[in-house]
């Protein structure tokens, strides 16, 4: 069911905002496992580097609300968001109004650890860790109860731009990127600063395995450097793209990957904030959302999964299948939602930048908007997404993917159906 929510461009009837932030950095006694490497072979994390964090922008016209929640992780293996909607029934809150986009942090909590159905111990993948688990599941509820306790009428803008050599394909023969920096700020009625969004499509993998320690990566530095140099108290919201093939790209020696990972997020963090002064924000008086529901291929391991070096860790093809079955869904959702002139197109998975740019495309002509990001992981991990091409291929991507060669078409199809639901959102006047 789409919702369309409107309201006059009177500020005292404008669509209303509130945000909340809180850390979810594990504490060490509990000796939680980190996310994105196999062959940290299920080693506990060393320390803290740097905190991670949950962040909420709630947006409402007091009869209808929408959730935004980014949050320097991995990202969520399938089942966590049911499990928060549990724990918010009372509050009434529906499916398709709250979505998740995890940051896909190497150096933060690992799915394994926070999906319940994860019995098979197996400690190269990790394993469920029920307090981790138990404890993120409160933090991602309070942060979202948070949200809507102090909601203002609020304006908002975004702003496009052309990001060339930050970011490059990782996959033999494909030069495909998505270079687009999106950034979207929202202040208050009175001109202060409230939140900013920013869209950028990378994987947060300058850190590698022998880094134990958690830390939100080079997005968590490019989070701190914006409300460093905004100030007043604002939060940024970071969330990734179809990142499925693409890989940042930093030129410069540096003594460790820890200053790799701060210099990106830093330099990256003073283009958004340079981005951010020229944006002009206007009145918020509409917003919309949408779920879309989608049914899933059958399960089916890559033919090239053996040869992609996953045979190190004594895996057998019928087990992975067994495995794949076990943990993943048969059915998805993608989530799209309309903020002012922005709109983010849910993809439950890591999707390759090829497909991304084709749904960016097909959505700015089925909804007669410009600004349209790719909202990457969104609510749930299925696997990575590929076209039926760069799936026949081979290579890594396409053996972490677990739904066969026709999953990015049916995918990309489902969702700009989907978003396409968004137009035509009047405004109140109109519907008079």
């Amino acid at each position: 069911m789409i919702h369309i929510v409107n309201s006059s461009e009177n500020f005292d009837d404008l669509v209303k905002a509130g945000v909340a932030k809180i850390d979810i950095t594990p504490p060490m006694e509990i000796r939680p496992t980190l996310g994105g490497y196999s062959v940290r072979m299920g080693k506990p994390a060393t320390g803290i580097h740097d905190p991670i964090y949950a962040k909420a922008l709630c947006i409402s016209n007091g009869t209808k609300c929408f959730v935004l929640v980014t949050a320097d992780v991995l990202a969520f293996p399938s089942g966590v968001k049911s499990i928060v909607m549990k724990s918010l029934a009372d509050s009434g809150w529906g499916d398709g109004e709250i979505m998740f986009l995890p940051s896909h942090s190497h150096t933060s909590i690992g799915m394994a650890a926070l999906n319940p159905r994860n019995n098979l111990r197996i400690f190269q993948k990790g394993s469920f860790h029920k307090e981790l688990f138990d404890l993120t599941i409160e933090r991602l509820t309070q942060v979202i109860t948070e949200s809507s306790r102090k909601m203002l009428p609020v304006s908002t803008g975004t702003s496009v731009i052309q990001l060339s050599g930050w970011n490059q394909n990782r996959r033999t023969g494909n030069t495909t990127c998505d270079n687009e920096l999106t950034v979207t700020r929202i202040d208050t009625k009175t001109g202060n600063p409230l939140a900013v969004l920013v869209n950028w499509t990378a994987h947060p993998t300058l850190m590698g395995p022998e880094d134990m320690m958690f830390s939100g990566g080079w997005p968590g530095h490019l989070q701190r450097k914006i409300e460093a140099f905004i100030g007043q108290n604002i939060t940024t919201m970071y969330y990734n793209g179809a990142q499925g093939d693409q890989s940042p790209v930093l030129p410069g020696n540096f003594d460790s990957s820890w200053q790799m990972a701060e210099s990106y997020g830093l330099k990256l963090g003073e283009i958004v904030w340079q981005e951010w002064q020229k944006i002009i924000p206007v009145p918020l008086t509409r917003f919309s959302y949408h779920l879309e529901k989608i049914d899933l291929p059958e399960c089916l391991v890559h033919p090239g999964f053996m040869q992609s070096g996953n045979f190190r860790y004594g895996f057998k093809r019928i087990l992975i299948q067994r495995i794949a079955k076990k943990l993943l869904p048969s059915q998805t959702h993608s989530i799209s939602a309309r903020i002012g002139d922005l709109a983010i197109v849910g993809i439950p998975g890591e999707m390759i930048a090829q497909l991304g740019l084709l749904i960016k495309s097909q959505t700015r002509k089925a909804v007669g908007l410009q600004n349209v990001t790719i909202g990457g992981l969104a609510d749930e991990w299925i696997g990575y997404i590929l076209s039926t091409d760069e799936y026949r291929k081979g290579d890594y991507e396409a053996t972490i993917s677990f739904y066969g060669e026709s999953l990015g078409n049916i995918i990309a199809e489902s969702v700009v159906r989907g978003a396409s639901l968004l137009k035509k959102i009047p405004y109140l006047s109109e519907l008079k």
